[in-house]
């Protein structure tokens, strides 16, 4: 990716080398925050029912006591430096589209942790993955979940990247226009299953990734050879039935939370190509 003349978001808070331990605040169930908290316990291969039972207040398998935080890596600085120029790419690119619909985008602030974070939805251990808390609108990420994406997951590349922070961006974008409010005052926060609307909040949000993607590289050409295939390969790698095959080794669509590999590429390639939120409708399609 083109980046390196790109100015850096100041909507960085850098918690790392903070204690992770304090008083935990168990995240409520019902709230959009829990849900997107049970379904980023999939990336790391997590079995969703230790995150469900951290909600409702139990311990489960997540020790009880402090975690100890790593002090952040020269390499970690890096990926923090690259991690700002996304985010201001896309408070670019949605205080433009904002503007255009005649509203104001307000961005999130990034909360870079490691270890565990207590955030307004609740605690967070980095298991959990990377986050957005609507109640805080921010977005919350562990550094080292990049190394899993590559290492584990066999995503890596820096456009792979992107799309982690775009997706979790995304989340905001619905936070700003009512989507996300809308789904938990009529759904709440339980349902499940391949076409649930949980599986369409996430899929709408990996479409805005590539509407972000679209519309960047259009004003400052910031995609390279290979770009596209390495966020193609990210979306594909944090599909539910990939990451149920690799953890479990079968496949349990009902328990769906975020939508199959090839659904996640479809979603986010209809962004990438369209660069239009209208052709984000996934509550609307009748079809995933």
């Amino acid at each position: 990716m083109r980046l390196d003349d790109e100015r850096e978001s100041t909507n960085i808070e850098d918690m790392r080398g903070a204690s992770g331990g304090g008083r935990r605040v168990p995240l409520r169930v019902g709230g959009i925050g829990g849900i997107l908290l049970i379904v980023g316990a999939l990336y790391f291969g997590v079995d969703p029912q230790i995150v469900l039972n951290l909600l409702e207040g139990g311990g489960g398998a997540v020790s009880s006591g402090p975690t100890v935080a790593q002090a952040p890596s020269p390499a970690d600085d890096a990926q923090k430096r690259f991690i700002a120029r996304v985010l201001a790419s896309t408070e670019d690119v949605w205080t433009n589209y904002f503007t255009q619909m005649g509203r104001t985008y307000r961005p999130p602030h990034l909360v870079l942790f490691s270890g565990g974070i207590n955030s307004a939805c609740g605690y967070a251990q980095t298991a959990a993955g990377p986050f957005y808390c609507p109640a805080d609108q921010k977005v919350y990420l562990d550094l080292g979940f990049f190394r899993e994406l590559q290492d584990r997951l066999g995503a890596g590349g820096e456009f792979a990247r992107a799309y982690v922070v775009a997706h979790e961006v995304g989340h905001h974008v619905q936070n700003q226009l009512g989507i996300m409010q809308q789904m938990n005052q009529q759904y709440g926060a339980t349902q499940r299953g391949a076409t649930s609307q949980s599986v369409r909040l996430e899929l709408q949000a990996d479409c805005f990734a590539g509407v972000w993607a679209k519309r960047a590289d259009d004003a400052r050409h910031i995609l390279e050879n290979g770009d596209v295939e390495s966020g193609l390969n990210a979306a594909s790698a944090v599909g539910d039935d990939r990451l149920q095959k690799e953890t479990q080794g079968y496949v349990v669509p009902d328990s769906f939370t975020h939508g199959s590999s090839a659904q996640r590429v479809t979603w986010f390639r209809r962004g990438l190509g369209s660069g239009d939120i209208r052709q984000c409708d996934t509550f609307a399609a009748s079809s995933l």
